[in-house]
């Protein structure tokens, strides 16, 4: 397995990644989890897949088993901002407004969406090792542009996950039932700082940093 990061101006070095992608996010919320979101027969794809949305996915024997976007929360396309600012705002039907006690928009807090990771890993250390990539990526992202925390509107189940990755995973604020999966999700918060393992092998790469490296992690 290996990561690979991106935006919409560089998606088309990864072949058909970007797609395969879509399509996977399809497969677990849509198909699996029943969400009422945008999509086809194929794949999903929301309002914040937008020029300004940056991508972290992980390949394996050239399919993509993972991934998930972020974005900075000082993102504005059209009448969006980013998911759970929207959310705080109303304007998104299936997220309750109180999941976000005060409005974040700031350069150095970016946000996390739509992670996934394919069921054809089914042993745990895969999974694990899956989860530490998209992770590492989107970190290596949020610092490049220049962000110190990151957060996301996810299971309790995905907290325990990252904090045994090593990841420093707080929750912020109330948690909720969503109404079409049962699951209890909240508003989790981080630093922008890797896994515990990725530390140990290399240094990080220094907060807004112009040049950064795309492709595998180290």
């Amino acid at each position: 397995m290996h990561n690979v990061t991106f935006d919409f101006s560089t998606l088309h070095r990864h072949g058909t990644a970007f797609w395969q992608f879509l399509e996977l996010r399809k497969k677990v919320f849509v198909d699996d989890l029943g969400w009422d979101i945008p999509h086809n027969d194929e794949v999903e794809m929301d309002q914040y897949d937008t020029p300004l949305a940056q991508y972290s996915l992980v390949m394996m024997d050239g399919k993509v088993v993972g991934g998930a976007r972020a974005m900075a929360t000082t993102a504005s396309w059209g009448s969006h901002t980013y998911m759970l600012r929207d959310a705080w705002s109303g304007k998104l039907p299936h997220i309750p407004a109180h999941v976000m006690s005060v409005e974040i928009a700031s350069s150095a807090i970016w946000e996390c969406t739509r992670l996934v990771i394919s069921d054809a890993l089914t042993a745990q250390a895969d999974r694990a090792q899956c989860l530490e990539l998209i992770v590492d990526g989107l970190v290596e992202t949020a610092r490049a542009a220049g962000a110190s925390q990151m957060i996301c509107l996810s299971s309790l189940a995905l907290m325990r996950a990252l904090r045994l990755l090593g990841y420093d995973v707080k929750r912020l604020g109330e948690t909720y039932r969503n109404g079409e999966d049962g699951r209890a999700y909240a508003v989790l918060v981080m630093p922008a700082e890797y896994s515990r393992s990725r530390k140990r092998r290399c240094q990080p790469i220094p907060f807004g940093a112009r040049e950064r490296r795309v492709g595998a992690l180290a």
